[in-house]
């Protein structure tokens, strides 16, 4: 069969996937999706009690238990209160950078259905001179949904501990070459995670374990869907599938962030919640250079995966992040190369077809 490309039919997937709603905590509406597209090819669905999703595929043998698992939340916010003006308040789910936030677009899902607005702040026209001169903090935003009272908005359903999530459209970019939308961290994880299993079903290559891909929860406010996840499968192998951050802007030297667009996926080396397996991190790039996939070798020293939880399950568990590099994540608009995608799934599908149980033992032997 030929390597894997990116149909229509996954790319309109994708675009779906990326525009649904599913902040920390709030994930139900993207794994549904995950559910219905993943199930085709899956043989058993299984869910744990944190609501993380996880999709199961036998090999040629019983063999090890492999795990590929990307997080279906996304940075997003959740309502704290409602001024008399019917502005909404809104605190953080996950790491914003309070700059990106203004004039930005925003839903909030209430009990009575969405509310569209937009998180505004002081018009600059009335700020000080010595206001106009710094930076404008989260908590002096609000969001503005075109109400004039808070009976206003409290009758459009509006309340405390509403979650809110950008809104932003996904797009293909004018080159072709990229793709831009929001929710990139970590859709795009759980959609190559998905397309491996569903390459590995419709070709029917063989693959000596049993594949278990994961779509797991509430990454973003601290890890939480992976711990729980382990419990669940129970993996001896884990890759995690992420978005790496690109270091072809601006301003950003190749030591701070290694990866760029379109060169390939990544392979991390290091970030700030584990140190990857050295023997597995030296298989992927084997694979990698065997079957003659680009990669790139990075590290993320302010940044950590649900592999930081799966290398950590009971007496530990050799992990691996392969990312896709990405611009501007954690913003309502990111951007990555198509054939970074393509060769991230490649890879992914390689790397499974290898693990045999003897491999999978020779990772932590002495």
């Amino acid at each position: 069969m030929e390597p894997y490309k990116l149909s229509d039919e996954a790319l309109s997937f994708l675009k779906e996937l990326c525009e649904a709603f599913g902040p920390p905590g709030f994930e139900d509406e993207v794994l549904r999706m995950v559910k219905e597209y993943g199930s085709r090819f899956a043989d058993e669905v299984k869910r744990d009690n944190l609501g993380s999703l996880i999709l199961v595929k036998g090999g040629s043998s019983s063999g090890p238990k492999v795990l590929i698992a990307g997080h279906a939340d996304e940075v997003g916010f959740i309502v704290t209160g409602i001024t008399k003006e019917g502005y909404v308040k809104f605190h953080a789910l996950g790491g914003w950078w309070d700059q990106v936030l203004l004039s930005q677009r925003v839903v909030i899902k209430t009990r009575k259905g969405l509310v569209h607005g937009v998180i505004a702040s002081k018009p600059p026209h009335l700020l000080k001179d010595e206001e106009r001169n710094k930076v404008v903090k989260r908590d002096a935003m609000f969001i503005d949904v075109g109400a004039t009272s808070k009976e206003e908005v409290e009758q459009l359903g509006v309340r405390i501990g509403d979650p809110i999530a950008p809104w932003s459209p996904f797009m293909k970019s004018a080159t072709g070459k990229a793709i831009m939308g929001k929710a990139f961290d970590d859709r795009l994880g759980v959609f190559i995670a998905l397309e491996a299993m569903r390459y590995l079903r419709e070709s029917g290559a063989e693959h000596p374990n049993t594949l278990y891909v994961a779509a797991t929860v509430q990454e973003e406010v601290g890890l939480r869907g992976a711990s729980t996840t382990s419990w669940v499968v129970d993996p001896d192998v884990a890759l995690v599938a992420e978005v790496d951050i690109a270091g072809d802007v601006p301003g950003i030297s190749p030591y701070e962030a290694p990866t760029s667009l379109g060169k390939g996926p990544s392979i991390v080396t290091y970030d700030a919640s584990m140190i990857p397996n050295q023997r597995l991190k030296e298989f992927v790039i084997s694979v990698a250079e065997e079957a003659k996939i680009p990669y790139q070798l990075s590290l993320v020293p302010r940044g950590g995966t649900d592999a930081g939880r799966f290398h950590l399950y009971r007496t530990g568990r050799p992990s691996i992040v392969i990312g896709v590099p990405t611009r501007h994540i954690h913003s309502h608009v990111s951007v990555c190369c198509v054939s970074d995608l393509e060769n991230a799934v490649r890879l992914l599908v390689e790397v499974v077809k290898r693990l045999d149980a003897d491999t999978v033992r020779g990772f932590t032997e002495i």
